[in-house]
């Protein structure tokens, strides 16, 4: 009996044993597996993100919207969040000077708070030219869309030198639908540093990150549930002659596949988990030799060839993402949102305009 009990003990561990090594090299994803995975878990997320509330918000440019350095170009200001605080309202008036610009003349001021809160019909945040121009069915409208800034600095002195600062969340009908972070640095002396961010509801974010020096380190990415899940990096030399300087380093990132090009060589190497593979081919190929701010959806794309013979490229893989990680860049390299919204009521405050 006691032998009948150890065999079956024996059974059971070699058992669990087979179904473990099994789970475990199910996981072990082959390169070709793994840039197609990476591609999957990409598309889920943009299309997500470009359903979501804050998407359309935060990626409005109608032709209207200044950037941030334009819309301050002949001011000086130093504004904090102690100056803007407090809460207001957007309020539709029939009649008004059209020479007016100030946005502050469409807002009251409701009651005092410790963040600048500014709410306002969504359809003015979506269609921004219709800001200032007040239409009948206004009086039809709510202020459903809120956004909370809980943290603005803004020290301007000129084009070159500025300090920025902005943490804010949206809500749109009393429901959180993202925030919007900036932190921008200009010096003529230590450069520019700057940093904007995306984060969604449902847990995504997307980063743009640019840092000058020597090099010049620029990088954008989109993660979710604690993953990196696409990124292009890319590290340039400082050269007088060009705008944006050599490219001395092209990173991609796509899942647990990274391709790295380096300045001088034709091919990129492949990386899986941080292991070189050394059986694949990559060919980073630019459309146009002329854009020095190539990427994966502007004039650039990257063909893989895999170790039994087929390829592939990232733009293939990625399809219908391209657009939406295109626009999502250019938003958060110019963050138009801001500008229109919060800055134009900072600098109305500031200046004291009606």
């Amino acid at each position: 009996m006691k032998r009948q009990v150890r065999i079956l003990l024996l059974a059971a561990v070699v058992s669990m044993a087979l179904w473990s090594c099994t789970k475990i090299g199910s996981s072990n994803l082959s390169l070709k597996q793994s840039v197609d995975q990476g591609a999957v878990d990409l598309n889920s997320a943009m299309t997500a993100i470009a359903s979501s509330k804050a998407y359309s918000i935060l990626t409005v440019n109608d032709g209207t919207i200044k950037s941030t350095d334009a819309a301050a170009a002949n001011y000086k200001v130093y504004i904090t969040l102690d100056t803007v605080k407090g809460v207001f309202n957007y309020k539709p008036i029939q009649k008004h000077d059209r020479w007016n610009w100030s946005l502050m003349r469409y807002f009251e001021k409701s009651k005092d708070d410790a963040k600048m809160i500014v709410k306002m019909p969504l359809k003015k945040v979506e269609h921004p030219r219709l800001l200032r121009i007040f239409l009948p069915a206004d009086t039809l409208l709510t202020n459903n869309f809120q956004i909370a800034v809980s943290d603005y600095h803004n020290n301007y002195n000129n084009y070159r030198d500025f300090d920025y600062l902005l943490k804010s969340e949206l809500s749109v009908d009393d429901k959180v639908a993202g925030q919007l972070n900036i932190d921008y640095l200009k010096n003529p002396v230590t450069g520019t540093r700057y940093a904007s961010q995306y984060a969604f509801a449902d847990s995504y974010t997307a980063d743009y990150k640019y840092e000058t020096g020597d090099t010049t380190v620029s990088s954008f990415g989109i993660s979710g549930g604690g993953k990196l899940l696409y990124e292009e990096k890319r590290v340039t030399f400082k050269n007088d002659t060009l705008k944006f300087g050599r490219e001395h380093q092209y990173t991609l990132t796509i899942g647990d596949v990274k391709i790295v090009r380096s300045h001088g060589l034709s091919t990129a190497k492949v990386y899986l988990k941080d292991v070189l593979q050394e059986s694949a081919a990559v060919e980073v190929v630019d459309n146009d030799d002329n854009d020095l701010e190539g990427s994966v959806c502007k004039k650039r794309d990257v063909k893989i060839t895999f170790d039994d013979g087929t390829s592939t490229t990232i733009q293939t893989l990625i399809g219908g993402s391209v657009t939406e990680i295109k626009t999502l860049f250019e938003s958060l390299h110019d963050v138009y949102f801001a500008a229109y919204v919060v800055d134009w009521i900072a600098y109305d405050i500031y200046y004291k305009r009606k």
